[in-house]
């Protein structure tokens, strides 16, 4: 017979990291974790075994659609955390035998890569207007071929498990069809007209923005106080304004009918400075008297404001900018001048002509393009409209009524206020880049809406008999990239198109969308009413609002301030796995997370100690430390760990449940992290290895084995790489076996609580039983003597030989009346003597224990707050009260054992 070894089996991995039980000439595992060596080829073979793949089966799916990124994007720490916590979510249900499907795509970002592309044209000495739209377009596309997918291959870096088979694009041919049907859809149910509007214009892209794209930051500008004299006199009224520049184009003077100063010249005229156009002075009740000198200029086509008292007291209007922000041949004055350049030109003729009186500072808040920084231009243009109402109120309810929860639930507040004081949406757009509007003009300026050029044909033709293609014109305007983006958790299924195909019928709703709060009105509001307008039915179950990643100095991250660090540097120095634990440690729902390396060095350090840990029991199969026949006392300390562990690990697995089900991900992460660093390495591993002239029996080690192979299970869907690397060293594994479809540890039911409880009070005696020692200069190997309440005793007897072992301690012994003249100290709230002693505390000694004392009463005032706020105890888990309330018992009998010790020293 052959007894050659087996030869290893080959895995993506360097040798030294497969199980050194599966190459007899590797003794140990390396002696520490090098991420460069494992993450990629991890990666690969987690993609060669299709592990991230997802398809319709008979199982219940658990669905993620990624916010897709901008074609123009890189990776930031943003992304990171927003796409970490998708990962967490997807692969833990990936393991717990969810059909787990998480969707990758990218956006087309209409303004940002139009201004991309053109910025690269003008570098090759082209233009825009110049090459034609065709041509313009396959430069944009083959830029997006080029770079397009860069975003796509720096999360496989971070270990995005997406299904990439699934990769979607906003403008590919599925999404593009989708966008088109639903603008035709909701132009024949009557939700889509044009008009003209006073619209956000960007005058740096030239396109107009919805109200959502706009933001308003606090400015200090000049208030010119400009001279309009009245007709037929030569009195002058003095009107404070901010854009002197549009002083060409007003139209009337407004003041209050209430202001006396002003009541006798309601009706009259003054002369628009510089041009001397005679212009009507109106009242209106808008007008705010303690503003300014309570004179406005009203100039209908520059505010929204104007535009509205323009209506309403049918002043003309006269628009004097061009598309670009330059002054038209309306102005007469500075024509073709850039708007901010006329402004302090023409305040300088004014002061000239002696028609500036004054000039202040005034800080205020100005309307900036979210995309090109550019102050936005209120303009009336002609545009495409969806009404929102309508779509908007079943977007609302089920919000309020808890079928779309937010996570953290204050965010619901925000939500509501925008969605009933909701406004039409502009969804056209002055670019080439993105979703054409499907609408054909006739000659004689009728349209019509159709899906393609062949269909607007025939609808025209039932306008107009004899019109030709060629007649046709369709409108140079594309959508919104938005109004592709809302279909989205629809469309990456083709559910637009094809309703009641298997995917879209499987797969939707989903189940978490995880986003930005600052995007919840472009994005997650608009997704919602799709999802009831084309669907029935809410888009997802859960929205995670990720809070802003700052510097350590709470400072919003940006390339000015030089605070943002390079990611894929990050991950080069740290490994994807650090910068995941770096990010998420500290990353509370919604709130803003300051974030420094250092967190990765934690997560560095934390990978330190799960490899030591592995590394501890793999060098007993070397030292030929298990054992089948152990000393009886070895087999029952290492059993009465075990059973300790587990029963500790069955409280991390329910409160991590716990922790997911409320979306507390830097929770569930630090559970976890506390349960490996200190329940098993610190204390569980320190228990039940062998010490030098000792031994551990194979029950004891293999339940060990298991026990870290669960914990690994518990940590992967926060760190995958090194966990999936421990999994393959921990046993022989079969080739395409992965510790990402490895079933999920849940908590036992039957459960027992006391275990727990016992857990916990020796893993707290034996850090107790080592400070005393430090305090009473004691050797730590020195063995104490002790005597504990008798009913301590007969509660911790089942354990005596791994207290004994753990803490240190020679006699175990039990008291029903306090030793006399013997130093005692704490254990939470059973008190310990010191038989060996024979003398009474010291000054030393009664000062630390009124310390004490003092911090436990301060610390017993934090609780006792924290459980009068009805608020805490009606919004908390009742499983957060309940230990809150046994905080509170345990302190008031530990305040009550120091107040005795020190009445007794007293009394002696």
């Amino acid at each position: 017979m052959d007894t050659a070894p087996p030869k290893p089996l080959k895995w993506p991995i360097p040798r030294a990291y497969i199980c050194p039980r599966m190459i007899p000439s590797q003794k140990t595992a390396p002696k520490a974790y090098n991420h460069a060596e494992v993450e990629d080829s991890w990666y690969q073979y987690w993609l060669d075994n299709k592990l991230f793949e997802s398809d319709p089966d008979q199982r219940e799916p658990y669905t993620i659609v990624i916010p897709p990124p901008n074609v123009t994007g890189v990776l930031h720490m943003g992304h990171m955390l927003n796409n970490t916590i998708q990962d967490i979510l997807i692969r833990r249900a990936r393991m717990r035998g969810y059909n787990a499907c998480w969707v990758p795509g990218t956006d087309h970002a209409s303004i940002a890569t139009e201004a991309k592309v053109v910025g690269l044209l003008k570098e090759k000495g082209l233009d825009k207007w110049t090459i034609g739209r065709e041509k313009f377009l396959e430069h944009a596309f083959a830029w997006k071929e080029k770079y397009g997918g860069i975003i796509l291959g720096q999360l496989k870096k971070m270990g995005a498990s997406c299904d990439w088979r699934r990769t979607a694009f906003t403008m590919d041919e599925t999404r593009y069809k989708a966008v088109i049907d639903a603008f035709a859809r909701l132009y024949n149910q009557g939700l889509i007209y044009r008009g003209t509007r006073m619209v956000n214009w960007d005058p740096r892209a030239m396109t107009a923005l919805s109200d959502e794209e706009v933001v308003h930051k606090e400015c200090v500008d000049k208030l010119y106080y400009v001279l309009y004299r009245q007709v037929g006199t030569q009195e002058y009224l003095t009107i404070a304004t901010t854009r002197p520049e549009t002083i060409m184009a007003d139209t009337a003077v407004c003041v209050n009918p209430t202001d006396p100063r002003f009541v006798h010249l309601i009706g009259k005229k003054v002369e628009v400075p510089l041009i001397g156009r005679e212009i009507p002075i109106i009242a209106d009740e808008y007008v705010d008297k303690e503003f300014g000198t309570g004179c406005l200029k009203v100039t209908p086509a520059h505010d929204v404001n104007d535009h509205e008292l323009g209506k309403k007291h049918g002043l003309p209007t006269i628009d004097l900018l061009n598309p670009d922000g330059t002054l038209n041949e309306n102005a007469k004055i500075c024509v073709g001048m850039d708007r901010h350049e006329a402004r302090i030109e023409i305040a300088k003729i004014l002061s000239d002509k002696g028609l500036l009186s004054k000039v202040e500072n005034l800080t205020h808040n100005v309307g900036h393009s979210e995309r090109t920084g550019a102050v936005i231009e209120p303009r009336l243009s002609m545009q495409w409209f969806c009404r929102m109402e309508d779509l908007a109120k079943p977007a609302l309810d089920c919000v309020l009524n808890g079928q779309v929860q937010f996570h953290p639930s204050k965010m619901v507040n925000t939500y509501r206020h925008w969605m009933e004081n909701i406004k039409d949406w502009c969804i056209s757009r002055q670019l080439w880049w993105g979703h054409r509007i499907p609408v054909w003009y006739l000659p004689d300026g009728r349209y019509v809406v159709a899906h393609h050029e062949e269909d607007a044909l025939i609808a025209a033709r039932a306008l107009q008999a004899d019109v030709q293609a060629a007649h046709l014109t369709q409108d140079p305007d594309v959508l919104d990239t938005w109004f592709s983006s809302w279909l989205w958790p629809i469309s990456v299924f083709d559910g637009v198109a094809h309703p009641k195909n298997k995917e879209i019928t499987y797969y939707y709703p989903t189940q978490v969308l995880v986003t930005g709060p600052d995007i919840i009105f472009f994005w997650v509001a608009r997704m919602v009413m799709a999802g009831y307008a084309y669907r029935g039915n809410k888009p997802f179950e859960h929205v995670y609002f990720t809070g802003l990643v700052r510097d350590e100095l709470g400072r919003k991250m940006s390339k000015q301030l030089g605070n943002s660090p390079d990611l894929l540097k990050l991950i080069d120095q740290y490994g994807a796995d650090s910068v995941r634990f770096g990010i998420l440690i500290a990353s509370p729902a919604g709130n803003d997370l300051l974030f420094g390396e250092k967190l990765c060095e934690q997560g560095g350090h934390f990978i330190n100690k799960i490899w030591n840990a592995f590394k501890l029991m793999e060098s007993w199969h070397g030292f030929e430390k298990i054992v089948d026949n152990a000393p009886a006392e070895i087999v029952e300390k290492n059993a009465a760990a075990l059973t300790l562990f587990q029963a500790r690990f069955q409280e991390v697995c329910a409160e991590t449940e716990e922790a997911y089900e409320r979306f507390k991900m830097s929770e569930a992460l630090q559970l976890v992290y506390r349960l490996i660093w200190d329940d098993f390495c610190s204390n569980y591993l320190e228990w039940v290895k062998p010490r030098k002239d000792t031994v551990i029996d194979r029950h004891a080690y293999e339940a060990t084995v298991s026990l870290f192979d669960q914990c690994l299970r518990l940590l992967h869907p926060f760190m995958p790489f090194v966990t999936e690397t421990l999994y393959h060293m921990l046993a022989q594994r079969v080739p395409g076996e992965s510790i990402c479809t490895a079933a999920y540890p849940v908590a036992a039911r039957d459960r027992s609580a006391q275990y727990g409880q016992d857990y916990a009070a020796i893993s707290r005696l034996t850090s107790d039983v080592r400070n005393y020692k430090i305090q009473h200069n004691k050797g730590l190997r020195e063995t104490l003597q002790v005597a504990v309440p008798q009913a301590d005793h007969n509660r911790l007897s089942p354990y005596a030989a791994l207290i004994q072992f753990a803490a240190g301690i020679g006699l175990w012994a039990a008291y029903i009346d306090k030793p006399s003249g013997k130093a005692s100290f704490l254990s939470g709230t059973m008190e310990l003597f010191d038989l060996d002693s024979t003398t009474f505390l010291d000054g030393t000694a009664i000062e630390s224990e009124l310390q004490e004392l003092k911090r436990l009463e301060g610390f017993l005032v934090g609780i006792e707050k924290k459980l009068d706020n009805q608020s805490f105890i009606q919004s908390a888990p009742a499983s957060v009260v309940e230990r809150e309330q046994k905080k509170r018992k345990d302190t008031l009998e530990k305040i009550e054992s120091i107040q005795a010790k020190l009445l007794r020293l007293d009394k002696k």
